[in-house]
């Protein structure tokens, strides 16, 4: 009799957008396969990690001097639309080029 081969599992957790993990289930369902774990298996075996390229830009911490009121209510913003300060930071950055982009700047 052959000894059945015993694999060792470690957890991963990591954060997917609502409707991808909605997507989970159904390709769960349409290739068969009885968990999320084992969906999540085949679709790392399956991907040709050598062809990918990442399409992030690549990004650089930097500090700045905020009063405090306004960085409790990046903080407050940030909690209520469920994502980062610096997603938030981001966003600002980006309307506010465009704005002064319009106006010539800031006088």
């Amino acid at each position: 009799m052959t000894k059945k081969k015993s694999t060792v599992s470690a957890p991963l957790t990591f954060d997917l957008p609502l409707s991808l993990i909605e997507k989970l289930g159904t390709i769960q369902k349409k290739a068969g396969l009885g968990s999320a774990s084992e969906t999540v298996r085949e679709a790392i075996d399956q991907f040709d990690f050598e062809r990918y390229a990442s399409s992030n830009e690549e990004h650089r911490q930097i500090s700045v001097r905020l009063p405090v009121e306004l960085k409790a209510k990046l903080a407050k913003y940030a909690k209520k639309k469920k994502t980062s300060v610096g997603a938030l930071l981001r966003e600002a950055l980006g309307a506010f080029e465009a704005k002064s982009a319009k106006k010539g700047g800031r006088k």
